[in-house]
């Protein structure tokens, strides 16, 4: 009788005994039905604290930036100046060979420091860019590493994998891309503003009227799009979670012939993914051609305003300045007036992608760490293992409790079976023990003492618990083993193994402990990834001790001789064994029955047999077969 509410969501290689958050009235369902509000003021100001962490590149990077624009502005004015170099006097052509050489020199020089910071400029974005990812990353992995079992039970992993792959991988993008973009945008605004109103101020504002029409665009459009770059980010994570649930249960898939279920489910996520990415590229790519449109309309605006100015009313002081190298000058700038707002308007579907990341990543980092509280410290020499469940009322859903006002004391060294029917609560027992949850009410002793006021790393220091699903990491056996003791010797891991019945198969193994597993054990039998779980819980040597299905993958030759094992292991520990074959729990000092969230029954197995109640009946139907 596996417990009740499995994550659904979860890998095989992760830890999960609590209640999935896709359970109906779950904390999944509250979290899909409520819209965060997005405050990209907020979102900003954080990504550049990240990015600010690396000062001296960010301000090396903003000189040399500084620097080429600097050159792209003077170039125009460097051109007019060379061609007024070229006049007519008394209908005849005249050149000054001197002076065009000098401003064509100085253009040459500029332009070729300008190419050469250039390539600088942009060694210093992609060094920024991974500087602040790095940390980014960090951040991010070590905030997921102090979640709480519920917030990652209700949270879709794939979500978060993809917070740590794509979204990091799109700031990093919009960062090498767009800081200098918008930096150089900015200098090349003033500028140019300046260097206009010095040639000609009526010429500038004719190019500023088209400003108020570019910025109300801009801004409508910027507006009708993010969300679209919002939705896309929701999709690419509800995409990965798809993968990531298929390639976990892969053989559940082929198992029951879902193969085609698989694909047309992908499918269907995918042309969601697709149409809402169409969309955001097509309405992003509008910002540019709209932005050009406008340009070139401001170009004509100027162009005509030059000439008349130069023609009709060059005997005016106002029009006194204006020469064919002026107004050469000139239109150049009004290019270049209006290339700040083109430069943004192409770098926005990286900048509105990498915002939507950020807001999510900031999200993850936003929920509140597991809380450590509690200041007694529990010692494992003085430990006796005495715990008591006073009046616990919990439920994943404070509105559907799963245990109501449950009560239990067991005494130190005890072995304590639990069982019932899916739903009843015996794995959520256990999670409350382990302060994976907190109970709505009530209060849980070890000793006397409140488990909340112990921090939660102390209090599992001195519990091992072994799950129905077996978690095995890429490394060695023996390393897997030895995560439950960091410190131990060979000899200590080899020792475990042999009491868990994992050392007969090991040693057979073609590299023997140093054998690399695959990706959650796969090169393992089920039974034989079990068995290294059990080694290093008991290489662990805790006082308390937790069997959540512990054999349930294994056959009953194996089980039989790992039952023995557990003998010797459980002797001065206190032990929780959730079991499904009640003929495993025969010996155990106390069976309780759960139903509903209470105690339905309890005793010892001949006690509860002689009593003829839901344990009887139910022991009496797995020896006749008819329950398995």
């Amino acid at each position: 009788m596996a417990e009740e509410r499995k994550p659904q969501n979860s890998p095989q290689n992760m830890p999960n005994i609590g209640r999935p958050g896709g359970g109906p009235g779950g904390p999944m369902a509250a979290r899909m039905n409520r819209q965060k509000p997005k405050n990209l003021g907020k979102t900003l100001g954080r990504l550049f604290s990240y990015i600010g962490a690396s000062r001296a590149i960010l301000i090396a990077l903003l000189v040399l930036v500084l620097i080429v624009t600097g050159a792209d502005i003077l170039g125009p004015a460097l051109q007019g100046k060379a061609i007024d170099t070229i006049t007519i006097v008394d209908g005849k052509f005249r050149v000054d060979l001197d002076g065009m050489k000098k401003y064509l020199l100085l253009m040459g020089v500029i332009f070729g420091v300008s190419a050469l910071v250039t390539y600088v400029q942009g060694l210093l974005s992609a060094r920024l860019a991974q500087n602040t990812v790095y940390r980014m990353r960090n951040d991010l992995f070590k905030k997921i590493s102090h979640l709480s079992i519920s917030y990652t039970d209700s949270h879709r992993h794939g979500d978060m994998m993809s917070s740590m792959t794509n979204d990091v991988e799109n700031v990093s993008n919009a960062i090498s891309q767009s800081i200098s973009t918008l930096f150089s945008a900015v200098i090349t605004l003033i500028g140019v503003a300046c260097m206009m109103i010095y040639f000609s101020p009526i010429m500038t504002l004719i190019a500023i009227l088209t400003i108020p029409l570019t910025i109300l665009v801009s801004t409508n459009l910027a507006k009708f799009m993010r969300k679209y770059f919002t939705e896309q980010q929701k999709l690419l994570g509800k995409l990965n979670s798809h993968v990531e649930e298929m390639v976990t249960g892969y053989r559940t898939v082929v198992a029951y012939g879902k193969e085609q279920k698989a694909v047309d489910e992908f499918s269907d996520s995918a042309n969601k993914l697709r149409a809402c990415t169409i969309k955001a590229r097509v309405f992003g790519s509008l910002m540019g051609p709209i932005m050009n449109f406008l340009g070139n309309l401001q170009y004509v605006l100027l162009a005509i305003t030059g000439g008349v100015l130069m023609v009709s009313f060059g005997h005016l002081p106002i029009g006194a300045s204006l020469t064919p190298g002026t107004i050469q000058s000139m239109l150049l700038y009004s290019k270049k007036f209006t290339h700040p707002v083109n430069m943004i308007a192409n770098q926005y579907s990286t900048i509105m992608t990498a915002l939507a990341g950020a807001e999510r990543i900031f999200a993850i980092m936003d929920t509140e760490d597991e809380i450590n509280e509690g200041k007694t410290q529990m010692s494992g020499e003085r430990m006796q293992g005495q715990i008591e469940f006073e009046n616990i009322v919990f439920g994943y859903n404070p509105e559907e409790p799963v245990l109501k006002n449950f009560s239990l004391c067991v005494e130190p060294g005890q072995k304590i079976a639990i069982v019932g029917a899916t739903g009843s609560g015996k794995t959520t027992i256990i999670n409350l023990l382990m302060r994976f949850y907190e109970p709505q009410s009530g209060r849980i002793t070890i000793d006397g003492v409140d488990i909340a006021d112990i921090p939660k790393e102390n209090l599992r220091g001195h519990i091992s618990i072994v799950l129905q699903d077996t978690v095995l990491w890429s490394d060695t056996i023996e390393n897997n083993i030895r995560y439950g003791k960091l410190g131990a010797s060979h000899e200590q891991v080899k020792a475990a193994a042999d009491t868990a019945m994992a050392d007969h198969f090991t040693e057979r193994l073609p590299d023997g402990y140093d054998t690399m597993l695959s990706e959650g054990g796969s090169n393992l039998s089920q039974g034989q990834r079990q068995l290294l779980a059990i080694a290093r819980a008991v290489l662990e040597d805790p006082r308390i001790l937790i069997l959540d299905e512990a054999t349930s993958s294994v056959d009953t030759r194996t089980e039989m001789n790992i039952q023995k094992a557990m003998i010797n292991l459980m002797k001065g520990r206190t032990s929780f064994i959730i079991a499904h074959r009640l003929s495993t729990i025969r010996d155990a000092d106390v069976i309780i029955v759960l139903k509903d969230g209470v105690i339905a029954e309890a005793g010892n197995h001949e006690t509860l047999i002689k009593k003829g109640g839901e344990y009887s009946k139910l022991y009496n139907k797995q020896s006749a077969g008819l329950v398995t």
